[in-house]
């Protein structure tokens, strides 16, 4: 493969989009945090090798944070995820973005060891949290990748400012700790890229 070159998606990239994220997602809709995105509507940037679009991004950017709301790879092991990663994580610190998060489920083991091997670390568990998607998304599957359920929420993130530590909560589980003070388990506080939402 190619050389990996990374440019914001145009009109002419929304049907292959379209079709990338039904391949994956099962809709060009997304479910974090208890929020649905529709992918076309967020900034997308596309990765192309030799005149071939091979993967895309889309990200949404919130005061001084950005999530990373979706990432394919139509190759996967070819650089075009790392590739794709990090020009979102350019562009968002250009626009004075300080911290990148994500979200993906429990059932994802790839992503998990594919974003923590590239420095973002595992911040909150939102337990049950994909049960409660599935009221916004009825066609997020029960069982997922290697046969494990998929029932949670993993929330990630990377500090883009250096010198800046990750979220001070880590390890908290959000389920649990909204369910014992009464707030909404759909608390919009978080969100992110799994292959299931």
């Amino acid at each position: 493969m190619g050389e990996v070159e990374v440019k914001a998606a145009g009109r002419e990239d929304g049907e292959w989009l379209a079709e990338v994220w039904r391949e994956s997602w099962g809709d060009e809709i997304v479910v974090s945090r208890g929020r649905v995105f529709r992918l076309r509507e967020l900034p997308t940037l596309v990765a192309w090798v030799g005149g071939q679009r091979v993967g895309a991004a889309t990200y949404r950017v919130e005061g001084d944070a950005a999530e990373l709301t979706s990432l394919n790879a139509v190759v996967a092991g070819q650089g075009v995820g790392s590739a794709l990663l990090r020009a979102v994580e350019r562009v968002v610190r250009a626009a004075g973005v300080r911290r990148l998060w994500l979200i993906t489920t429990n059932d994802n083991v790839d992503a998990l060891r594919f974003y923590q091997r590239r420095g973002f670390r595992l911040v909150r568990l939102h337990a049950g949290a994909v049960d409660e998607a599935r009221r916004l998304k009825p066609a997020i599957p029960a069982i997922g990748e290697y046969g494990i359920p998929i029932r949670d929420e993993l929330e990630l993130e990377k500090a883009l400012d250096p010198g800046r530590r990750v979220s001070s909560s880590a390890g908290l589980v959000e389920g649990e700790k909204n369910r014992a003070d009464g707030a909404s388990a759909d608390d919009p506080l978080a969100g992110g890229a799994s292959r299931d939402r």
